[in-house]
């Protein structure tokens, strides 16, 4: 089914989710990512792609239907990085090489995960690899909702200000969280893997993801709210004048060395 609006389309996954009871702790659905049955089969589903044999760092998204995707990643070897809640921390580090195997399961808990992970500033940033965004509603052509705060698209456009390279997204989602259409703007990211319990669906033409934050319509609460905002823009900012700041000096090295007229 088509959706003329956002809104519109998550409530009727949560609708659906619920009436199928589909989902899965925590409840209810509405609201959040949603916890599905299954999560574990389309995490596993997901880690088999080959695409994954070249993953050496991924971010993925602290929610409980992910979980699986974050300890799958930690016993293949994969460097974890989450988001701190509403980005008020910045960024979680997980490092497979620092934590016990036994303990993987554990570490990839957002409630137990913090005694096995370590924030990291923004110039401690690692590469990242692949990015794993939780879903409320999908499409087949890329098409990606949130649970309409906008954090993880956010996460995305940062990574790219501090000049990480545009990397796959991919998403676990139930098969009732497929819809055939709904709204997107410039700033949505695309995906390009989406993992369902039963398949694995790779998006060939998508929309190219966003090359950065959009300043100017970033609210200015979000700067009061997330600190690791106010503390990339000035180096954003700074980043902007540095190349207009060698124009000028070779401009005024050529004018200093022209003849006299």
């Amino acid at each position: 089914m088509r959706y003329a609006d956002k809104a519109a389309a998550r409530k009727a996954v949560w609708d659906t989710l619920s009436a199928k009871r589909a989902a899965r702790f925590p409840f209810p659905p509405h609201g959040r990512i949603p916890n599905f049955a299954g999560a574990r089969q389309a995490a596993e589903r997901l880690l088999a792609h080959p695409l994954f044999k070249r993953v050496r760092v991924i971010k993925v998204n602290p929610d409980s239907p992910q979980r699986s995707v974050r300890q799958l990643a930690l016993e293949r070897g994969i460097t974890v990085i989450t988001p701190t809640p509403r980005l008020k921390g910045a960024f979680r580090k997980l490092d497979p090489r620092q934590i016990p195997r036994e303990r993987y399961a554990e570490a990839a808990t957002l409630k137990r995960g913090g005694r096995w992970g370590h924030d990291i500033t923004l110039a401690q940033m690692p590469k990242v690899d692949l990015v794993v965004m939780g879903s409320v509603a999908v499409t087949r052509d890329g098409r990606r909702l949130g649970k309409g705060h906008g954090y993880a698209d956010l996460e995305y456009a940062l990574l790219r200000e501090l000049g990480n390279p545009a990397v796959p997204i991919a998403t676990t989602v139930h098969r009732l969280q497929l819809l055939d259409g709904f709204p997107v703007e410039a700033h949505d990211a695309p995906v390009a893997l989406i993992a369902t319990p039963e398949t694995l669906i790779e998006v060939k033409r998508r929309r190219r993801p966003p090359r950065g934050i959009d300043w100017q319509k970033l609210p200015r609460e979000a700067l009061e709210e997330m600190p690791v905002l106010a503390e990339l823009r000035p180096r954003r900012a700074a980043a902007c004048r540095a190349p207009r700041a060698g124009k000028a000096r070779r401009a005024g090295r050529g004018r200093r060395s022209s003849p006299s007229s």
